[in-house]
């Protein structure tokens, strides 16, 4: 009789796709709100609808400089009027006598009667008669009012990102200030003996730590407060220490390394000790190990806000770069408050080949070329970060998806990330 010895089965790892349904389901929106001066507001979320206070254009004005005219009056080109009055931005003309003209400058009210403006580029002055060389359509180079923005309608939604062009719009809309969400906290600290602060020497067997100067600088991209809390020791005592004091005045703690199985990665016992924690396995390269839970706070401020999100990323910098990208920056997307946080996607042509595909879902660094297609950056491993310097995004590579010249890939473009 033979006995055979049962192993655990590993569970299945986890798609990008099931991982990131999974963290979004789990995240809620800050809901402290501040009001900030417009200027002081990029980079923030809008906590409420924005009505605009006045219609914009708040009158009918003209596009250009050039002359205000009655289309019944210029019925053929080479039609001569008078010039009745002169109309500059900022001051409101009179009744358009009927054949006449009216000088007028860009962005100053149309006189009523007038129905059109001509480009000065099409007349010819002699004095005060002006040669009209074509014909006028009815509203050409009119601005009506309110063709911008209503009055009483909304202008921008709640949970709007606020961009230069953003706080352009609720400028003109009459906003001097704003409400929008609170900051973000996130707090950061970086697992491993064997790394160093940049500046400091070198010691046998260690290496400068990338990740910590990469992952702050992605926090404070987004919009959120960084709080570095520095490299721990590889020790669970000190790992425990280091999730203590972050859980209290952060809203998300995020590290790098440690979150794999061996005798020496301390994050899995430390978070299981402090709060909760899920350990995923998922079908991704690079990246592939990611922790995800949450620290009991010390001190909370209320029942509902007792713990403090925790999200431990892989420790090779491009491993932890690219999950970063992938699930971190839209779980804080939706912790800030924004209505869209879903990754900019885009096909574009590949011109390079990509012929031993991995079995899991890969993200190939690529920059776009001058030529309209994407050029394949030639080391992708892990550890190589000069990769993502020189690359503009990823290619959401499928699995066991062979590329070819000309085939068209999704593109990921890091500027609709960071």
């Amino acid at each position: 009789m033979t006995s055979s010895t049962k192993h655990p089965t590993k569970p299945p790892m986890k798609t990008a796709e099931e991982a990131l349904a999974h963290l979004l389901a789990q995240a809620t929106a800050v809901d402290q709100i501040e009001l900030l001066d417009t200027a002081d507001a990029l980079g923030r979320v809008l906590a409420q609808d924005m009505l605009s206070q006045v219609d914009v254009p708040p009158m009918d004005n003209t596009q250009m400089d050039g002359y205000a005219v009655r289309t019944a009056d210029v019925n053929r080109a080479g039609v001569s009027l008078k010039v009745s009055q002169r109309i500059p931005a900022g001051h409101l003309g009179q009744a358009l006598e009927p054949g006449t003209i009216a000088r007028i400058f860009t962005g100053a009210t149309i006189p009523e009667g007038a129905d059109a403006i001509v480009m000065q580029e099409v007349c010819e002055v002699d004095g005060d008669m002006v040669t009209i060389q074509e014909i006028p359509e009815s509203g050409q180079w009119i601005r009506r009012q309110g063709e911008d923005l209503k009055a009483g309608h909304v202008c921008l939604s709640k949970g709007k990102l606020l961009r230069a062009q953003e706080l352009g719009v609720l400028a003109s809309a009459g906003y001097a200030k704003l409400p929008v969400f609170r900051k973000l906290k996130v707090a950061a600290f970086f697992t491993g003996d064997e790394l160093t602060l940049p500046g400091q020497p070198l010691k046998p067997g260690s290496i400068y730590n990338s990740n910590r100067d990469t992952l702050l600088a992605c926090i404070r991209s987004l919009g959120c407060e960084a709080t570095d809390l520095g490299i721990v020791p590889d020790t669970l005592e000190a790992t425990r220490d280091a999730l203590i004091r972050a859980s209290d005045g952060h809203d998300l703690i995020i590290t790098s390394g440690g979150v794999s199985v061996g005798e020496e990665d301390h994050i899995k016992p430390a978070v299981t000790a402090e709060g909760r924690l899920d350990m995923w396995q998922i079908a991704i390269k690079p990246g592939k190990p990611l922790a995800f839970g949450a620290v009991k706070k010390q001190h909370p401020q209320t029942a509902e806000a007792s713990e403090t999100w925790f999200m431990g990323l892989p420790g090779n910098p491009v491993s932890s770069f690219v999950t970063f990208l992938l699930f971190v920056r839209p779980f804080i997307a939706k912790l800030q408050g924004r209505k869209k946080f879903a990754t900019p996607t885009m096909s574009i042509r590949a011109d390079f080949d990509w012929v031993k595909p991995d079995r899991r879902n890969e993200f190939l660094r690529v920059r776009m070329n001058d030529k309209g297609g994407l050029d394949l950056f030639p080391n992708q491993s892990s550890g190589v970060l000069t990769s993502a310097s020189w690359a503009d995004g990823l290619v959401d590579n499928p699995a066991s998806q062979v590329i070819k010249k000309g085939d068209f890939v999704k593109y990921m473009p890091f500027s609709g990330m960071l």
